[in-house]
């Protein structure tokens, strides 16, 4: 993945862009990018690495990792 990424998971816009730290996830609000987290990308499973890596958006795999690290985040903030 050379570019940012956005998803909608939920009814939210996610922006993932990959770096040499791993996958930074951001949340889009008001056509501004909050970043949340920087996760490692061995621990995303193997099917939401390749949905990253051919930009699939839909992946059902990628979409259920990018809920879950914004759920932990809200968790983390609360």
């Amino acid at each position: 993945m050379t570019d940012d990424m956005t998803i909608t998971v939920d009814n939210d816009e996610y922006v993932l862009r990959q770096d040499d730290d791993g996958l930074q996830v951001g949340r889009r609000v008001a056509g501004d990018v909050a970043w949340l987290d920087t996760v490692d990308l061995g621990l995303l499973p193997g099917p939401a690495r390749e949905a990253l890596e051919n930009g699939d958006s839909s992946n059902e795999a990628l979409l259920t990792a990018v809920r879950g690290i914004a759920q932990a985040e809200e968790e983390r903030g609360a």
